[in-house]
């Protein structure tokens, strides 16, 4: 299998770092920071929270890069270390306690019009910073990263259908809020 030059230069790059190349460890810093805190910022809706889980996350990642063993792309594996970490500073705040997001959820109604189709991206994640800790996590986790309910009930020690469920009322919680917003 023949590697891209984009590839090559991630292991090059990679290389540099497990030997301690501080240059190298910079670059991939200033390369991937940028693509990570946002996802950060999705998690934990602060940015000063945000700016360290990005820290706390690169501190991981500069720790475990040996463990990147070229399967998959990098970005990928690395995204599942800044995840993990929001998930974990998350936790420690006690933050992904599902019941208090039920009790928020017991007045929502669905409605299947699909109103997000004129909504913005900037508008779209500013709601999304908005929903309640354990439907954002559910949904940044189901909807944005890819995890399945297995995954997801497998990382936040929940149910398949409690995740299932907090990505339900997510949806609905989020159209209920695009409606307010077009009948103001």
């Amino acid at each position: 299998m023949t590697r891209t030059v984009a590839e090559t230069f991630d292991h090059k790059l990679i290389d540099s770092c497990i030997k301690g190349d501080r240059a190298s460890q910079k670059a991939l810093y200033d390369r991937l920071a940028p693509r990570m805190f946002p996802l950060c910022i999705r998690y934990v809706c602060d940015r000063t929270l945000a700016e360290d889980v990005l820290q706390d996350g690169f501190v991981t990642l500069f720790t475990r890069l040996q463990d990147y063993k070229g399967d998959g792309s990098f970005e990928g594996w690395a995204r599942r270390i800044f995840v993990t970490t929001a998930l974990m500073s998350l936790r420690k705040k006690d933050a992904l306690k599902m019941s208090e997001d039920l009790e928020a959820a017991r007045s929502l109604k669905a409605d299947t019009s699909s109103q997000i189709q004129n909504l913005g991206y900037k508008e779209l994640m500013t709601l999304i910073t908005e929903l309640p800790p354990g439907f954002r996590t559910v949904f940044n986790m189901y909807a944005v990263e890819g995890y399945s309910h297995k995954e997801i009930s497998e990382i936040l020690g929940i149910s398949e259908s409690t995740s299932r469920t907090q990505l339900s009322r997510a949806r609905t919680w989020l159209q209920n809020k695009i409606k307010e917003r077009e009948d103001v």
